[in-house]
């Protein structure tokens, strides 16, 4: 059956007149009254009231039919997915991984034919009729293995896509490239004898520095967040990099702005922060992406700031003179006695916790002063060449 014919104008419009409703009230308020499948058309409600915040340009067309909400909750973003379209361009792309066909939609603009493969009948169904709606003649489907399909194809591609597979037996969730499907480590040879330049996206949690040592040849390796939140990590092969010799390069999207931050590990091996005795009137925290990437060493001499500590990764200056990849907070004063202080600054309890390399994690912390985050201070801990600290702050720039 058709994604025509099971998404039919009773559906569309029950759908469109329900959009912003409880989807569970729904079902039972019209479980009984409705001559068309009602299970499906709240499917499509709770799918489409997802897709209004994580792919807008989606949401808003009344043709596309949404899958179940797994595959809405693993498919890319479209910020992160037009992200990726800036950087690639061709005649020819392979999507070896489609799912939901966000990739394959967004970064497939910039390329003449998209060749989406997809092995999940049903999601491939799906995709394939909103890929039809959105771009009638740009894309070729194949469903079925993907890397049966790459074996057959003959001429070099300009970009191979691949987002392996991250969910294991009983929905576990895997980090390892090699534990992925398609195992990318095992075809890594076959998809460089097959494409111009490839593009690997994978888990947040991945370790980068295995993935280069898998993977020779890399390039640039991304790491992506949105607003300060670690969405994905991007693998680059174009035939031209040395795996010692990977750029890294972190970005974070904020708004309308993008913050990036660019090192190598060679750069971050030479590299020796200052460590600070003391605590001077601005902590400045990194971006989460920096910190992923593992940038530790480098953004301190880069910035000619000092770390509070070794393994804390706070840096301190005394004054302002650049323009951060990070958070910059101004600190009030130290709390030396928490019990005393903590009440008489915060006595309605608001006050947004971190720490970082502290005694205790920030939900304890908040929990044994009963802390709430909200307003503008910000108590922050961690440890310094004195030992764990505590600190009153406001946020300057971020």
């Amino acid at each position: 059956m058709t994604g025509a014919e099971v998404y039919s104008d009773k559906i569309k419009q029950f759908v469109q007149d329900h959009l912003t409703e409880d989807p569970a009230q729904l079902l039972l308020t019209y479980m009984g009254k409705v001559e068309f499948d009602l299970k499906f058309a709240v499917q499509q409600i709770k799918a489409r009231q997802k897709a209004k915040s994580k792919i807008p340009s989606w949401y808003g067309n009344e043709k596309l039919i949404f899958p179940v909400s797994l595959s809405m909750e693993q498919a890319s973003s479209e910020e992160t997915a037009l992200f990726k379209a800036d950087l690639v361009s061709g005649r020819k792309m392979i999507d070896l991984t489609g799912g939901l066909g966000v990739d394959s939609f967004f970064v497939g603009q910039n390329f003449d034919i998209v060749m989406y493969c997809e092995q999940n009948p049903e999601l491939f169904e799906i995709s394939k009729y909103n890929l039809e709606q959105l771009s009638p003649s740009k894309f070729r489907f194949y469903n079925g293995n993907s890397i049966d399909f790459l074996g057959k194809v003959v001429e070099k591609v300009d970009l191979i896509f691949v987002d392996p597979a991250r969910r294991g037996e009983g929905n576990q969730k895997l980090f390892k490239l090699e534990d992925c499907e398609p195992n990318v480590v095992q075809y890594w040879e076959m998809f460089k004898s097959r494409a111009k330049s490839i593009m690997v996206k994978v888990s947040p949690m991945l370790d980068i520095k295995s993935a280069l040592s898998f993977l020779p040849g890399l390039s640039k390796v991304i790491v992506l967040s949105v607003k300060n939140e670690v969405k994905e990590i991007l693998l680059f092969w174009s035939g031209e990099g040395k795996e010692d010799e990977a750029l890294i390069e972190t970005v974070d999207i904020n708004r309308e702005s993008k913050s990036t931050f660019s090192f190598t590990y060679i750069e971050e091996e030479n590299a020796t922060s200052k460590i600070s005795d003391t605590t001077e009137k601005y902590l400045i925290e990194p971006n989460a992406v920096i910190l992923k990437a593992g940038a530790y060493q480098t953004f301190g001499v880069r910035f000619g700031l000092e770390k509070i500590h070794p393994n804390s990764h706070f840096y301190t200056s005394k004054e302002l003179v650049e323009e951060y990849p990070g958070r910059v907070f101004a600190v009030i004063a130290e709390i030396n006695q928490p019990k005393k202080e903590i009440k008489k600054l915060f006595p309605n309890g608001l006050v947004n916790v971190i720490t970082r390399n502290y005694s205790m994690p920030a939900e304890a912390l908040k929990k044994k002063f009963r802390l709430k985050d909200g307003g503008e201070d910000f108590l922050i801990g961690s440890k310094t060449s004195k030992g764990f600290q505590l600190w009153h702050c406001r946020l300057v720039s971020e």
